[in-house]
């Protein structure tokens, strides 16, 4: 029997379809192993950065199985993603099959960029060992992330609040958007004036046609100023020259002007495009792309190279002469921007040209997309006619002119298939030099200049890859960590940072500038990248790092607190005691407080009204209340939940004490009556989140078993974990994302 791991249940069943029996393949559901939480015992500085490594919790029957499979195998092929996080797990999995001393079989490496039956089979012909620069350079970064995050957070727990976080590119990330924000709040906005006039020309009667305003019919033409005075006497200057003058043509040019296609996606620019087109998040993006791999319809989506194979070029060229014809042909090789390009050796593109989905779900729109710029890339340049049009007031040569620009599509070229990029075509009625021009309307119209606009998801992606921050790999991930960090806010598409990301970002531009600098940050994924190649030592890589920062972050042991934020203004008294009052940070932001807390614990909000604290019951917490009440042990308190829906009992020491009185009633009506498959002991209750209902273990926080839906008690046959209830056309699905019985009609789905 020869043993075939991949990473996911949809991706191993898409695998063995194709390999008809001859490999028994199977998922390792992710990584198998990881750092234990602590970080006293994840990693052995003094020893050399060593990382102490222990099997993902929820992850033993997985081993288990892949050991008592291994046991039976002639051969063993680890077929995870072609990354340096993929080449980790592979490494893992290898690690984990070699402590079983029955395992004799040999251990190889494969890897494919695209999952089609061609590409695996081609791919199993050539295994190898596993590749351990690659490798190293994961483990590098993991424990590199691992160290700065639990210092610096850490700290921030000391010196902000409990529960925040700090890492080595989230915190770049947010500096970048708070560095946007202070631009927003220094700027100036200055006056200015818009002006432009309607005319009709003496010339050209022919109808439908659009001025630059979108104001123009037939022989009418829309004219704008081609300056935006600042001097209103300027402005009042032109109005009147204008109202009372002759208007003549001074100019008409016309040039033949092309459009060349894009590069095919990238993992950036296809978080970009998928953003501004069809709305999508980078983490959703992502989401839909890992399916649309896993199921063989793309090539592996997490790259920085626009590349095409020689074999997928072939394909488009031949596809676009066949479809459109010779004249739209046009062989392309596109050169990657990032210097450090790296991953996997192609753009991102479609596994089967001739393959075109059709529909409207997220996936195939987002497939569409992928299918558009790939075969848009190999195609010619589309050809568009320029008019410019310039007139001006006879005989005041001192004042600005006029003008409006027109396009007219001559040969669609590229556009043909990527008719989203198109835009409308805006065209002219035909004038000539020297022509008179009749005025029908002229109009002013003051404005203030506006500073740059805050960043989009996409925006910031598009930033973060520009100054060499992050790879494709965790793009994706660094955005909604900040976001789930409460650090920014998303209204529509555009991120607004929050009062606690202003604060922990202060914090640390001040006390830590060097180590979220764009190039600290950029060098250090440069070195990573080093490592990747062989060309730099994992061991001396952290030392040099870790030893000057790690006595960086004790030396700012004794600072003071950030959450005092200074003095109130003065007409905020408190509301308790009538004392000064001084702008504190809690978790919903700022806030004013008493200046003699906590001898009073007066507070209001920044419009003025009183801040009310919790409710006390009398009781005190039978967690650390009674055996600390001489020292200030716990009280119960009543607490209203964060989503509104009510209110429930727990101690006042929080986060240091997280008891919750539970109401043994209301248990009992959410109790499912199905035990949890974790601890086997407790029941499946219902659960209120941050996020809705969902459903978990009544033994929380001693297990943590969790799923998003109600349980129906059945078992997944595909992955053995609990089926849950799902939705009028899907009923019923299985519990685990990675499960192809998940989302049964959108995994398997080719249309």
């Amino acid at each position: 029997m020869k043993l075939l791991i991949v990473e996911s249940p949809s991706k191993a069943k898409t695998i063995e379809k194709y390999l008809e029996g001859a490999f028994t393949v199977r998922a390792s559901v992710g990584h198998v192993r990881d750092l234990p939480k602590s970080n006293k015992k994840a990693i052995d500085v003094e020893k050399g950065f060593v990382p102490f490594y222990e099997i993902s919790k929820g992850k033993e029957k997985v081993v288990r199985e892949l050991q008592h499979l291994g046991e039976k195998a002639t051969s063993i092929l680890l077929a995870t993603d072609p990354d340096r996080e993929g080449e980790a797990i592979a490494w893992h999995i290898e690690t984990l099959l070699r402590q079983d001393k029955k395992i004799k079989a040999p251990i190889e490496r494969v890897v494919f960029h695209e999952i089609t039956k061609e590409a695996v089979e081609e791919a199993l012909k050539s295994p190898r060992e596993i590749d351990t620069a690659l490798r190293k350079a994961q483990e590098a970064r993991r424990v590199l992330d691992r160290l700065v995050g639990y210092d610096l957070s850490g700290l921030i727990w000391k010196k902000v609040r409990y529960g925040l976080s700090a890492g080595r590119v989230q915190s770049p990330a947010l500096r970048i958007i708070m560095e946007r924000e202070r631009e927003i709040r220094a700027f100036i906005p200055e006056k200015f004036w818009k002006i432009w006039g309607e005319f009709e020309t003496s010339r050209g009667k022919r109808q439908g046609l659009k001025g630059v305003q979108g104001l123009a019919l037939g022989n009418r033409l829309v004219l704008e100023c081609s300056e935006e005075p600042r001097d209103e006497k300027l402005v009042g200057k032109i109005m009147d020259a204008g109202k009372s003058g002759i208007w003549v043509v001074k100019d008409v040019k016309e040039s033949e002007q092309k459009r060349s296609p894009r590069a095919p996606f990238t993992t950036s620019t296809l978080q970009q495009t998928a953003s501004s087109r069809l709305g999508y998040s980078p983490s959703r993006t992502m989401q839909i792309a890992q399916k649309l791999y896993e199921a063989g319809h793309i090539t592996y989506m997490r790259t920085d190279s626009t590349n095409l194979s020689a074999a997928a070029q072939g394909q488009i060229l031949s596809f676009v002469q066949k479809e459109y014809g010779k004249e739209y042909l046009q062989n392309r090789i596109y050169k990657t921007k990032s210097k450090n390009a790296q991953e996997a050796h192609e753009a991102i593109r479609p596994t089967h040209i001739n393959q075109l989905h059709s529909g409207h779900d997220d996936y195939d729109k987002l497939y569409r997309l992928i299918w558009e710029r790939a075969v848009s890339s190999q195609m010619s340049d589309a050809k568009l006619l320029k008019t410019k049009i310039t007139a001006a007031v006879e005989g005041h040569e001192d004042l600005p002119e006029f003008g409006a620009v027109g396009s007219r599509l001559l040969f669609p070229g590229w556009l043909k298939v990527e008719s989203g990029a198109r835009g409308e075509d805006v065209e002219l009625p035909k004038c000539v030099a020297g022509e008179r021009l009749k005025l029908l309307d002229l109009t002013s119209e003051e404005k203030f200049t506006e500073p740059l606009g805050r960043y989009s998801e996409a925006g910031l992606i598009k930033e973060l890859e520009a100054r060499g921050i992050g790879r494709p790999s965790t793009y994706a991930s660094i955005v909604k960590t900040i976001e789930e960090r409460g650090y920014v806010s998303k209204e529509g598409k555009t991120l607004f940072p929050t009062d606690v990301g202003e604060v922990v970002s202060d914090f640390l531009e001040k006390h830590f500038a060097n180590y979220i600098s764009d190039t600290f940050t950029a060098e250090m994924e440069d070195e990573l990248d080093e490592i990747s190649r062989g060309e730099r030592e994992y061991e001396k890589t952290l030392k040099d790092f870790y030893i000057p920062f790690s006595k960086n972050v004790k030396s700012k042991e004794k600072l003071e607190k950030a959450t005092n934020l200074g003095e109130a203004p003065e007409d905020m008294k408190c509301p308790k005691c009538g004392s000064a009052m001084i702008i504190k940070l809690s978790r919903a932001g700022k806030f004013y407080s008493c200046s003699k807390y906590p001898d009073c614990d007066g507070a209001l909000m920044l419009d003025g009204t009183e801040l009310k604290g919790p409710m006390k019951t009398g009781e005190m917490c039978p967690e650390c209340g009674e055996k600390k009440e001489k020292s200030g042990g716990g009280k119960l308190v009543v607490k209203e939940r964060r989503d509104g829906t009510g209110t429930f009992i727990a101690c006042s020491r929080y986060p240091k004490c997280k008891f919750i009185k539970k109401d043994e009633a209301e248990e009992a009506k959410k109790r499912t009556g199905v035990m949890c498959p974790l601890c086997k002991t407790g029941d499946i209750s219902e659960r209120r989140g941050r996020f809705g209902i969902f459903y978990s273990c009544s033994n929380y926080p001693d297990c943590k078993f969790a799923i998003k839906a109600k349980p129906t008690g059945n078992i997944c046959k595909e992955c053995g974990s609990l089926m849950m209830e799902g939705t009028k056309t899907i009923p019923e699905r299985c519990s685990k994302k990675d499960c192809p019985n998940f989302r049964p009609d959108k995994l398997n789905k080719i249309k």
